[in-house]
């Protein structure tokens, strides 16, 4: 019986008492569980299925990309070799300078994108992180001496 003013809702389908037994609630959790699961590996399957379709397309475009913006370094830096040796006009050497020249630029340059590059990333290793795994794995190696 309902209390007055409460009413029950339209087509619950459930008893009154609202007692159910323990394995009905479990088979109930259980089901729910699966069905939770089995949406997120579909939205994780579309995802991937949307990535690899991406990565089809993308990648030969981002190797094409890549390969013209080096053969455009190497253009530019011929110009420059070129622009150097004009310097050294009248010179047997005026090429091999050129080249030396250039080349030491671009080697200095790369050297200190190289040192930034590592100060950025020297000291911002997880060591907390290590540190929790070795101590994992170090009592986990004392849990399967002591269970063998």
């Amino acid at each position: 019986m309902n209390a007055p003013g409460v009413e029950k809702p339209a087509g619950s389908g459930r008893p009154e008492n609202h007692q159910r037994s323990l394995g009905t609630i479990v088979a109930e959790i259980r089901d729910e569980a699966k069905q939770f699961l089995n949406t997120r590996v579909q939205m994780i399957r579309s995802e991937v299925l949307e990535l690899v379709s991406a990565v089809k397309i993308g990648l030969p475009l981002a190797l094409a990309g890549l390969l013209l913006i080096g053969i455009g370094i190497l253009l530019l830096s011929f110009g420059l070799v070129a622009l150097v040796a004009a310097a050294f006009a009248g010179n047997p050497y005026a090429w091999f300078f050129a080249f030396l020249i250039v080349g030491v630029l671009w080697v200095v340059l790369g050297g200190v994108a190289a040192f930034f590059a590592y100060s950025e990333f020297r000291g911002r290793f997880p060591r907390r992180s290590l540190e929790v795994l070795k101590t994992d794995k170090v009592w986990l190696q004392s849990e399967a001496r002591s269970h063998s």
